[in-house]
């Protein structure tokens, strides 16, 4: 199987199962105008992060992570009107688009975008006893995935539903030996999360326009 396959499949599903949506293409467009790194979800990807969060009837979102706000619409699109998401993104430029596209897709009221190192805003979510996330989605820099889930747990309640976004690094996660800090950062998150007895976890392997990655759903339990 090629690249060019994995990408042609995830066109039909995607022209069968998802009509155009302006706002989400205007996102990504503005993403790329303004030279943000191309890391958001793919298509079929954030109608999945849609669907959690409507099957999770999620009303508080916590996303660690922004970049353009493309994730961060799909998962609104995915809660009631009086739902609220708190966005982490650590470089202001990338905050600010991520505002705009929000904003231009009518969720500004629902969405915070909290700017800074997002262990800091974890931090700072925690110090302030916010009430615990119906769901948190975590897609940031993968060295910090441990203390992305540490934090995550604290502000989590038993039923809290934990995303974790490209676990699977092309296939290197197996690899020991690897000296990627975002693929050890991989590994040592995921020996929390099986280590962890308060959650029930698993991890499933993904291809599509994106290439070859995963990503791993964690329920906290206790």
């Amino acid at each position: 199987m090629s690249q060019e396959k994995w990408t042609s499949v995830d066109a039909y599903f995607n022209d069968l199962l998802m009509p155009p949506n302006k706002h989400l293409e205007a996102a990504l467009t503005a993403s790329d105008a303004a030279d943000l790194v191309p890391h958001a979800v793919a298509q079929n990807q954030g109608k999945l992060l849609m669907l959690l969060a409507q099957m999770q009837g999620a009303r508080t979102v916590l996303e660690i992570g922004t970049l353009g706000g493309y994730s961060t619409i799909w998962l609104a699109s995915g809660m009631p009107k009086d739902g609220r998401i708190v966005t982490l993104e650590v470089d202001s430029s990338y905050a600010e688009v991520a505002r705009t596209n929000v904003k231009n897709a009518g969720f500004a009221e629902q969405v915070e975008v909290r700017v800074g190192p997002a262990t800091e805003s974890l931090n700072a979510l925690i110090e302030a006893e916010h009430p615990p996330f119906d769901l948190i989605f975590i897609d940031a820099d993968k060295p910090n995935n441990p203390i992305y889930f540490a934090g995550a747990l604290k502000l989590s309640r038993p039923g809290t539903i934990i995303i974790a976004d490209n676990v699977v690094r092309d296939g290197e996660v197996v690899n020991a030996a690897s000296d990627d800090l975002r693929v050890q950062g991989v590994q040592k998150f995921t020996e929390m999360v099986a280590a962890e007895p308060r959650v029930h976890a698993t991890a499933l392997q993904t291809v599509g326009e994106k290439g070859y990655d995963g990503f791993m759903l964690i329920r906290v339990i206790d």
